[in-house]
């Protein structure tokens, strides 16, 4: 496997040196791209929620959900801020958000790692805007897309959490002392953190677009797709094929979004195991659930 990983970054070397305008248009795309959707969407999402968190949003969550959170999940309350988070902010922002909890101390690991099973999702702006009424040329599609997604989302959570017995919710407090933290202080550490974070997002974006371009042409879009998301979606055609398509990159997300939530994980050195079963489940039923639905999209 060690070979085979060396032979593989030799080769992309090469293509590096024998395709240099190559490398150099994809470089100024994933740049552009960070510019115009990445650090827009993230930075100011990024802020808000370390924020919140901070200021003891947590707390709060803990007893208001935690009436759904514990039958429907059989975890805390305090665990819906993380869901919410990706629900709504999208890729990598509810990888962030079970990390940041953990090491808090709000979650346990089990916990953490759990959640990173099926709290990492696309957020709603992507799936409308984009994939919906730019590559689909369909509103409607892109409606739908976004509700197979958060239901794949939120019934791969309901497998998992019934698969994984060992979850240590009873190894914290149903409500742990909050910090004292005041607002500059709270606000200077997640302007910072989130300028770290989308930085790391960026890179791996303009990677992957690299390592995209390199790849032969006229491959299907659900080839790229495996790699990278937003790639992969673009080269979709409107209708049933690539309605479906759709949905499951997106529920699988392409491994440049996971490496952007492995970065994310990796000073709390929390475990990414139930991550990868996570996300190839719910593309499995984001699918499977899209080839249903296109019946009525596309009649």
């Amino acid at each position: 496997m060690k070979k085979l990983t060396l032979s593989a970054v030799l080769a992309a070397g090469l293509l590096l040196l024998l395709r240099p305008e190559t490398v150099s248009a994809a470089v100024r795309d994933g740049l552009s791209l960070c510019g115009r959707t990445v650090i827009p969407s993230l930075f100011p999402f990024f802020v808000v929620t370390s924020l919140l968190l901070q200021l003891g949003l947590a707390d709060g969550l803990q007893g208001l959900c935690a009436p759904f959170m514990g039958p429907l999940f059989r975890l805390r309350g305090v665990c819906a801020m993380p869901l919410l988070a990706g629900l709504v902010g999208g890729y990598p922002s509810g990888a962030r958000t079970a990390v940041e909890l953990y090491q808090q101390g709000r979650l346990s690991r089990q916990e953490a790692e759990l959640l990173l099973g099926f709290c990492d999702n696309c957020g709603p702006a992507f799936l409308l805007g984009y994939v919906g009424v730019t590559v689909l040329d369909s509103a409607r599609a892109g409606l739908w897309l976004y509700l197979i997604h958060v239901s794949a989302a939120l019934t791969t959570g309901l497998i998992l959490c019934r698969l994984v017995k060992d979850r240590g919710p009873a190894l914290l407090p149903s409500r742990l002392p909050a910090k004292t933290v005041s607002f500059a202080q709270a606000l200077t550490s997640s302007v910072s953190s989130a300028l770290t974070s989308s930085l790391n997002i960026c890179a791996f974006v303009v990677a992957f677009a690299v390592l995209t371009a390199l790849l032969p042409t006229g491959l299907p879009p659900a080839v790229s797709g495996v790699l990278e998301m937003v790639s992969g979606t673009a080269g979709l055609a409107p209708g049933r094929a690539g309605f479906i398509a759709a949905a499951a990159i997106v529920g699988w997300g392409g491994l440049s979004v996971h490496c952007q939530a492995l970065s994310a994980a990796a000073p709390a050195e929390v475990s990414f195991r139930w991550h990868w079963t996570g996300k190839a489940l719910q593309a499995g039923i984001s699918a499977a659930v899209a080839a249903v639905a296109a019946g009525m999209i596309y009649p």
